[in-house]
């Protein structure tokens, strides 16, 4: 078989961790060769996918590739060795119910809910009597 570079075909066929033909996991150091092979040979992605990853249809080995170089390029080698899988963490959006807080905090936040609400509606008066007494400044001076 051919070679290309330091990624062969020995290296590639039958590489897949999972036992399913369907859902193939790649090691990490499978990720990494396959894309550090595509960035050094400047290949493109049909003929990395075609050349690299012949097994799978050409388009999902594309998206595979432009996925694991994106990680590549962003996190670097230590990106492919942590978990992708599953529900993100961080700035999605909760669903369903939230999570109780703790009294102390609950009661914290009440609290300062109902000083603010009181400030405003302190604000609020004070703007109406300083509206009226310029209009009443204004009507005098006239």
């Amino acid at each position: 078989m051919k070679e290309r570079g330091a990624f062969s075909m020995k290296k590639r066929v039958g590489r897949p961790l999972g036992s399913s033909s369907k859902n193939k996991a790649y090691s990490p150091e499978f990720k990494i060769d396959l894309i550090e092979t595509f960035i050094k040979e400047k290949l493109g992605y049909r003929e990395a996918a075609r050349l690299l990853l012949p097994n799978l249809l050409e388009s999902t080995a594309r998206s595979n590739i432009l996925r694991w170089e994106r990680t590549y390029l962003e996190e670097g080698k230590e990106g492919f060795y942590c978990e992708r899988r599953g529900r993100g963490r961080g700035n999605t959006s909760a669903k369903g119910r939230p999570r109780k807080l703790d009294k102390h905090i609950e009661e914290d936040l009440i609290a300062e809910v109902q000083s603010l609400r009181m400030e405003n509606e302190y604000l609020k008066k004070l703007r109406a009597l300083v509206l009226k007494r310029e209009s009443e400044d204004r009507k005098r001076s006239k």
